[in-house]
């Protein structure tokens, strides 16, 4: 991810990316008593010369050392020695302390004397010898801005001194535009040249300032800025307020401020005409291709009439690549700026007219050259926005679109192209403000009209995002799919997205009800539904039960994934619930890459995230997985997903339940119900339900585990429509085991061995048979486990596999298969503990030690020792678990346990039950026997 994507909060009052810079200058002028102390910084104008010269100054201020500043000022270059008179003025009063040549001679050249011109060497001298002076008292730092702006006796004396600091307490410090001819003679200092600001940095100074700014524009404003500082300030401030948080408003080339103009305009303005008329079709152009540039100004003698512009360094040329590039991207907005409307079109109609082959970027500048209506001017722009969105660029296709809409002049296209583009905005380029803001427009262009797809299926998706109801959002895009004009056309590219949309809404929901209108709609599109949209209806909607029938299907569609987002997205989306992610993987983790370079729409690369998320949380990489959905959570806080939030949530609830950090993952699981319950969104609830039941097993609740993972369903049935019942599966058996409900238990194995949970993924039939296995008794189960293990490739699927390696390890000891046990305890032990799953690895360890050998271990002075089963119990009372809940993972009852403990006690020489971890800690494993 862009750094421009996460900025950190700034701290007050800090230099924003300067440290290392005032690092540099401190670490120099701190040895100003041995090695003199004399720099001069440079830099571009507006790099923030001036902001680390108030800094050092401050700074020094603070430590008690005396500060004299100048700064050059145009209008007085040609007084001679008025930087001297500023930067002297506090110590007139000091000129005494200098004999009376070099005090009269000093007087005379900063105007508070009369006589002759005094000789420059004496006036030079007699400075100096001032400054040492009063730095034999006090410390001194001269700062001087604007270096080349001082007039030329004083950039003499000033160099005369800069040169004879060794051995006193003065520091000279200076600073100067890097392209500024100076009549100070720098030779033989030292130069820091300061560089542009890191992405980091300019995400900072933006958020600071303009917190509001919306991530596309704030992408705009730095890449124009080019790590200038004032430039970005500037350009943020000639934005007005809509255009900060809506990118579609923004012009194609950012205004500059008066400011900006100042400093970049002006040396624009000093061109020859035809060196200007050039270099705004290269502004507008926008790639640098020397050849459009030439054949745009055709007539024109384009080499000699740029090389003005070459010899002032607003420009370079590079002959074998044949590119124009400016200086600093704002001298093009600078050429932009001083051009007239009139120019600006006729240099977009001479580049429309030689970009023939390049319908997009020709359909653009049709459009800026419009000035009126034009039905074919917007539907070459609509062409354009569909390309673009195809390769990625969906705040490409809304500005394509909104210009399109601008062009339109029947209302009706006006709103549906607007409404388009709000759709887009919503459900792929992250800017829901931006996309409310149009589905605004499109109902003010044709109030008469009803609610196309498209603003239905926007309207839904801000709606769930913000603080509507499934619901509400369900009804409105079913009545606008239904009374729709489309014929149930399959081609319809508006009802398809709908129905996509819908599917969201319908997954959501949790409700069986809420399904049925999408999968009418599917049966009566002709010729048929396409491929992607029906494998999405039967891979997400109840793949327990359907989802085996689209496996055909979905291989044929991830033999092909291509590199358009929403394909790639979408696939990853019918590949979840099957387990095929592995097959998208590649195409996801390069579409998150282009993300957090900002070149993919921002909704397509939180799903490629979570698609990642989702395979790295099964494949047991879950240290991946939660700095993964770290990264979704803060892409959804920026652009208001909140929608999606919950699900990276329940990535990182699943990986600190199972790690016992359990107070994390209540807090996740709490926060995933918070939002779900007010929306109805019962769909998304459930993840909640699995992550709680997840957790309590970890730490030994197993009422608590059956509780919630029944709260999906009823044992004994596999709740349709909701697809996260066969993650629970496993939980659910376990949990009604240890709580003494077999027959629950059974019936819940039996419905899930009833589904076609088996048939959808390797995966899901390992689960499907573990299941099994931990509800048949006698050594048919053995048998089970085993076919269940072998469902595993090796080091596929680790937690899953770990978990069923000890329930068969817990089996196999209490049938007194004692070596075989250890075995799989130990390969269980060994996952858990790579995986960090501390509970897990608590539970595989108590199994081992129950399962010791079985000789008497001599007890040490004041000990007695402990049986295997009595170290098992201590060492579970010793975590926190109540007598109930040991006897419940033990299958003992309560009161035995409390038995072991009242027997335990006095052989560990202790009286209560606050003190068996510390005893414990004094015992060798050894001791169990």
């Amino acid at each position: 991810m862009s750094d421009l994507d996460h900025p950190a909060a700034p701290a007050a009052g800090r230099l924003i990316g300067r440290d290392r810079d005032l690092e540099f200058i401190r670490s120099h002028l701190n040895g100003s008593a041995v090695h003199g102390a004399s720099l001069l910084l440079s830099g571009e104008a507006g790099i923030g010369k001036t902001a680390l010269l108030d800094a050092v100054a401050a700074e020094a201020r603070q430590l008690g050392t005396r500060v004299l500043r100048a700064s050059g000022v145009q209008f007085e270059a040609d007084i001679g020695y008025a930087g001297l008179n500023q930067l002297l003025v506090p110590l007139f009063d000091s000129f005494d302390l200098l004999d009376s040549a070099h005090r009269d001679a000093l007087r005379v050249a900063v105007g508070i004397g009369s006589g002759p011109p005094p000789n420059r060497l004496l006036t030079s001298t007699a400075a100096l010898m001032l400054l040492r002076r009063i730095a034999d008292d006090t410390p001194l730092l001269i700062v001087v801005d604007d270096l080349p702006w001082l007039d030329r006796a004083t950039t003499s004396v000033l160099g005369f001194v800069a040169r004879r600091l060794i051995g006193s307490c003065i520091s000279f410090l200076a600073a100067s535009r890097v392209t500024s001819d100076s009549f100070f003679e720098s030779s033989g200092l030292t130069e820091h040249r300061l560089q542009p600001l890191d992405e980091a940095s300019l995400a900072e100074l933006l958020h600071r300032t303009h917190p509001e700014m919306s991530l596309a524009v704030r992408r705009r404003v730095a890449a124009a800025a080019h790590g200038n500082p004032l430039a970005l300030l500037e350009l943020s401030a000639a934005l007005e307020a809509e255009q900060r948080t809506a990118p579609t408003a923004v012009p194609s080339v950012l205004p500059l401020s008066e400011r900006l103009q100042t400093l970049f305009a002006a040396r624009v303005a000093d061109l020859p005409e035809p060196s200007r008329e050039l270099l705004l079709i290269a502004a507008l152009e926008g790639t640098g291709d020397l050849a459009v540039i030439e054949a745009a100004g055709a007539g024109r003698a384009v080499i000699d009439d740029l090389e003005p512009a070459e010899r002032d360094r607003l420009i370079t040329i590079s002959a074998p690549s044949r590119r124009l590039s400016f200086r600093h991207p704002l001298i093009g907005a600078a050429v932009v700026a001083q051009a007239t409307a009139a120019d600006r079109r006729r240099a977009h109609r001479a580049l429309a007219a030689v970009l023939t082959d390049q319908p997009e970027r020709r359909a653009c500048h049709l459009g800026e050259a419009a000035t009126g209506p034009d039905e074919t001017v917007a539907g070459l722009l609509e062409q354009a926005a569909l390309l673009r969105l195809a390769r990625g660029d969906a705040l490409g296709a809304v500005a394509a679109l909104t210009r399109a809409a601008g062009l339109s002049p029947a209302p009706a296209d006006e709103s549906r192209r607007l409404a388009q583009a709000a759709y887009i905005g919503a459900d792929s380029g992250g800017e829901l403000a931006d996309a409310s803001r149009l589905l605004a427009g499109a109902r003010r262009a044709d109030p008469s009209a009803g609610e196309s797809l498209y603003a239905a299926a926007a309207f839904a998706l801000l709606l769930i995002n913000k603080e509507g109801d499934i619901d509400t959002a369900h009804r409105l895009l079913v009545g606008a799919i239904e009374t729709g004009g489309h014929g149930w056309d399959a081609s319809d590219g508006a009802l398809v997205e709908a129905l996509f949309t819908l599917t969201t809404l319908c997954w959501s929901s949790g409700d069986p009800q809420k399904w049925r209108p999408l999968f009418r709609a599917l049966d009566r599109l002709t010729p048929g539904p396409p491929d992607l949209l029906w494998v999405c209806a039967q891979t997400v909607a109840d793949p327990a039960r359907t989802g085996h029938r689209a496996l055909e299907a979905l291989d044929a569609l991830l033999a092909d994934v291509g590199e358009n987002p929403t394909r790639v997205t979408r696939i990853g989306t019918c590949a979840t619930y099957p387990e095929r992610l592995a097959d998208v993987r590649e195409a996801c983790q390069r579409l998150v890459e282009q993300g957090r370079a900002g070149t993919a729409p921002a909704r397509r690369h939180l799903a490629a995230l979570l698609h990642l998320c989702t395979d790295h949380y099964r494949t047991g990489r879950w240290d991946e997985a939660v700095h993964m959905a770290s990264e979704g959570l803060v892409l959804c806080e920026q652009h208001g997903y909140r929608f999606f939030a919950r699900k990276f949530q329940y990535v990182q609830a699943l990986v600190a339940g199972a790690r016992g950090d359990t107070e994390t993952s209540t807090a996740l699981s709490e926060e995933i119900v918070g939002w779900a319950v007010p929306r109805g969104a019962h769909g998304v609830q459930v993840l909640a339900f699995h992550t709680r039941a997840l957790t309590a097993l970890g730490a030994g609740d197993f009422e608590a585990a059956y509780r919630h993972a029944t709260a999906l369903g009823p044992p004994g049935t596999l709740p349709p429509y909701l697809p996260q019942a066969m993650a629970v599966t496993m939980d659910l058996v376990e949990a009604a085991i240890r709580t003494g409900r077999p027959a629950e238990a059974a019936a819940h194995a039996a419905a899930v061995r009833e589904s076609a949970m088996a048939d959808l993924a390797p995966r899901l039939a390992m689960l499907v048979l573990a299941c099994e296995a931990l509800t048949t008794p006698g050594d048919h189960a053995f048998d089970l486990f085993d076919q269940a293990l072998r469902r595993a490739e090796p080091g596929a699927w680790p937690f899953d596999v770990a978990r069923i390696r000890l329930f068969l390890g817990e089996r196999l000891r209490r049938r007194r298969f004692t070596k075989e046990a250890r075995e799989q305890l130990a390969q269980a032990l060994r996952a858990f503990e790579k995986l960090g799953a501390a509970p897990w690895v608590a539970r595989a360890t108590a199994e081992l030690r129950a399962g010791g050998p079985g000789a008497a271990a001599t007890a040490q002075p004041g000990k007695g020792a402990l049986t295997a089963q009595e170290w098992e119990i201590a060492t579970l009372a010793a975590t926190g678990l109540t007598n109930k809940q040991i006897a419940e993972r033990l299958f003992l009852s309560h009161r035995t346990i409390g038995t072991h403990l009242y027997q335990i006690y006095p052989k560990l020489g202790i009286n209560s039950r606050a003190a068996l971890r510390d005893a414990l800690a004094g015992l060798d494993l050894d001791d169990a026997d």
